[in-house]
């Protein structure tokens, strides 16, 4: 025998009260949702925007860290909760260590509840950066330019350091961090372009590089990004490639095109890293890989 129906007015009753039941039950998930993502920000002086102006007060004077960095502009236009962590002159083994006295390891910034994480590290790994910009600048003018005396002096030596040293140091820092933020995406942005693909009119009196020598560090800097890359793929971390975002905006180039600012008559107090507008493309490159803001 069919049972009986309800009553109109009872039907209408349990309608309601059902569907204020399923409100009830949607709302804490709608507002979880929109609740930001909670970010951290790792690195060293290209993730902390050394040199550029104002100053993150919040953070350690020894790390120079601009609230123009790219993280600091990543949050604002994806509305993330950034925690940033970086620090100029910061190294791999800075994750895990002290950089300056009183300065937490930056691992320390992560945990479980972490979403994101970004960091641009590896540069200053064994000083490749600075050896190399410092020799190949001090070779360029004892020669006043000509030639390639620094590729000559010191031919693989810097190639050679990042297979065997770099590259398995970014490998293990990136390991470090998914242990630390296993829940979060983890996304590793490589270098922008320093110099020309090749030497190009005035670029001495800016970067005191012999002209044959611009080659040599465009080479190094892409071995840098490559080893970068393989680290990210190695450890399940999300690459973030520079180096067609900023071709054409090296420390050659003249102000407002420029997102490197030069050794010599340039805006930044930190020579040979990015500038506001180099942060920002940065920033900007990191959303359109990870699809944010």
């Amino acid at each position: 025998m069919p049972l009986p129906a309800l009553p109109r007015r009872l039907a209408a009753t349990v309608a309601t009260a059902a569907t204020l039941a399923g409100l009830a039950l949607a709302t804490p998930v709608q507002a979880q949702a929109q609740q930001p993502l909670n970010y951290v920000a790792l690195g060293d002086s290209y993730s902390a925007g050394s040199g550029v102006l104002p100053l993150d007060l919040s953070a350690p004077l020894e790390c120079a860290r601009s609230s123009l960095n790219y993280p600091h502009d990543l949050a604002a236009q994806a509305g993330l909760n950034l925690t940033d962590a970086t620090c100029g002159g910061a190294q791999t083994k800075d994750f895990a260590g002290s950089q300056y006295p009183g300065v937490a390891p930056q691992l320390d910034a992560l945990s479980a509840s972490t979403d994101l994480v970004t960091m641009t590290i590896g540069g200053n790994d064994n000083n490749t950066f600075i050896d190399a910009i410092l020799a190949c600048g001090s070779a360029g003018v004892v020669t006043l330019g000509f030639g390639h005396p620094c590729q000559s002096l010191y031919g693989s030596s810097f190639d050679d350091t990042i297979d065997n040293s770099t590259y398995p140091a970014l490998k293990a820092a990136l390991t470090a961090v998914r242990a630390k933020a296993p829940n979060a995406r983890v996304a590793i942005v490589g270098y922008p372009w320093i110099v020309p693909s090749q030497a190009v009119p005035g670029c001495f009196l800016k970067m005191p590089i012999a002209s044959g020598d611009i080659p040599y560090l465009r080479d190094l800097e892409g071995h840098l990004n490559a080893a970068v890359q393989r680290a990210a793929a190695d450890t399940g971390a999300t690459y973030v490639d520079m180096s067609a975002a900023s071709d054409g905006h090296d420390a050659c180039q003249p102000i407002g095109t420029r997102w490197i600012e030069p050794i010599l008559f340039g805006t930044n107090y930190v020579p040979v890293h990015p500038n506001a507008t180099g942060e920002a493309a940065m920033a900007g490159q990191v959303a359109d890989t990870l699809g944010l803001g």
